[in-house]
């Protein structure tokens, strides 16, 4: 049986989590030790060794902190299930790199031999990259809920974006979060034509592939935006109450019932009551 006890010092140079870190997984209710000596100093056991195997596996999928001890104090929680899908995750994160890593040789052997790359090819690796990291982080939940159908046709269209769609599509995504930082920072209301603005750029973002709009699901997305810690991590990654302010921003210039939407991504939008 192991029975092996580690210091804050022992435990740091076994796992390359600085004794730092895990002074603070302990402070955050992350990590306790197995006991505390007289001395004020921590042990830690084999349970604790596995748990931060657990919280490092996690990190390196990007989790919050804050969702990583969700998960391990679940009383439902099964690390061999966890296990499994840390290695799922893996082996797509594996994938990715190695379509990338094809797409950077083609690219230089196109250059050194003067050869013209479509420009399908040279943005094919990056769609299904993108598309790769949302299955990861949201395809569970979005197949449930969405059905399989769904998601794939979702799936079909990002990787059918012509090379100008993607552009328009990366673009858009980056005035978004430019938009939101700089309405939260200037401390501007959801109601207010910054809002207004933002929640328009948001909708050509959703339809920039030629999808009709939908002003019921972009109501959904917006609710999941605060829902969802993945979602508040990717929009306050530099300013908090990014995510906050585009769901209210949405909710307040999108059209509850389905009558009152535009007919397309581009046309007018009248303001609703917030929070209605």
């Amino acid at each position: 049986m192991n029975d092996a006890e580690y210091s804050v010092q022992q435990l740091s140079q076994l796992s390359g989590v600085s004794a730092r870190t895990l002074r603070w997984y302990h402070q955050i209710g992350l990590l306790e030790p197995r006991r505390v000596g007289e001395n004020g100093y921590r042990y830690y056991g084999p349970q604790q060794a596995d748990r931060l195997q657990d919280i490092l596996y996690y990190r390196a999928l990007g989790t919050p902190l804050a969702q990583i001890k969700a998960y391990l104090d679940d009383p439902a929680f099964n690390r061999i299930a966890a296990l499994r899908s840390h290695l799922a995750a893996l082996q797509a994160q594996q994938a990715r790199l190695e379509e990338l890593i094809r797409s950077v040789r083609q690219t230089i052997q196109a250059q050194e031999r003067n050869i013209i790359m479509k420009d399908e090819q040279k943005f094919e690796a990056f769609k299904r990259k993108i598309v790769a990291q949302n299955e990861e982080t949201y395809g569970q939940e979005a197949r449930q809920k969405y059905g399989d159908d769904q998601v794939d046709q979702s799936n079909e269209v990002l990787l059918n974006l012509t090379q100008e769609q993607y552009r328009q599509w990366t673009e858009l995504g980056q005035r978004i979060q430019t938009g939101l930082e700089q309405a939260v920072q200037a401390g501007a209301a959801p109601e207010s034509p910054q809002g207004r603005d933002i929640v328009q750029l948001h909708r050509r973002w959703l339809a920039v592939a030629g999808n009709d709009y939908d002003a019921a699901k972009h109501r959904g997305l917006a609710m999941l935006y605060t829902a969802d810690p993945r979602f508040i991590a990717y929009y306050d990654k530099n300013t908090p109450g990014c995510a906050q302010f585009l769901q209210d921003a949405i909710l307040c210039w999108t059209p509850a019932n389905a009558g009152e939407q535009s007919e397309s991504a581009d046309g007018p939008i009248s303001c609703c009551n917030q929070h209605n």
